[in-house]
């Protein structure tokens, strides 16, 4: 028998994702995200409030996406439940080494394996309180240690983190489970 529980935000699993945002100043935010996916083959989608991140892309389209890490969890939290509104200078807290993305003007943050450099392309909705944030994917950076023997991505070896938000906690991914687009075939 299955339960309900009626409107929730639990479409799963969800991406930790650290947004990348220089402000007026040139000083690198940092901002934890979970609400986003791919919108197109090029662009992604993100929910967003109002933060100091909305504050910096209203002044600048650029912007980079790093996926969190069992290793970078603690500061990838932290960058999510402090503001930069209130603590400008949060992202020297982390310990993350800060270079400047190589296609875009804004920050890359080392630590993170795998980076989306971003472009704003639409801001749907938006308000005081947020808006959805299209960006089109310019390039994507990946930490050498994480190559695989093709020289693509190894996703597996990341210990890329999901955020649970039924019950709060971060989850590490990391086994292959099986093969996409080949195991269905078992079935015709």
């Amino acid at each position: 028998m299955m339960k309900s529980f009626g409107q929730k935000p639990w479409f799963l699993p969800q991406p930790v994702i650290v947004i990348g945002t220089y402000d007026r100043e040139g000083r690198p935010n940092a901002m934890n995200a979970a609400w986003a996916g791919q919108w197109d083959m090029k662009e992604i989608v993100i929910s967003l409030g109002s933060h100091a991140t909305t504050d910096n892309l209203s002044a600048t389209d650029d912007f980079t996406v790093g996926f969190a890490t069992v290793d970078t969890l603690v500061a990838a939290d932290f960058v999510g439940i402090v503001s930069g509104r209130k603590d400008p200078d949060k992202v020297l807290k982390t310990g993350w080494k800060v270079e400047q993305a190589p296609d875009v003007a804004a920050p890359l943050f080392t630590a993170l394996p795998l980076t989306l450099e971003c472009r704003v392309k639409e801001k749907i909705d938006e308000s005081e309180s947020g808006c959805y944030l299209v960006a089109e994917v310019v390039n994507i950076l990946c930490d050498e240690r994480y190559l695989a023997d093709d020289g693509k991505p190894a996703v597996e070896r990341m210990q890329l983190i999901t955020y649970d938000p039924v019950h709060h906690n971060y989850i590490a991914l990391g086994e292959i489970a099986g093969k996409a687009f080949s195991d269905g075939k078992q079935l015709k």
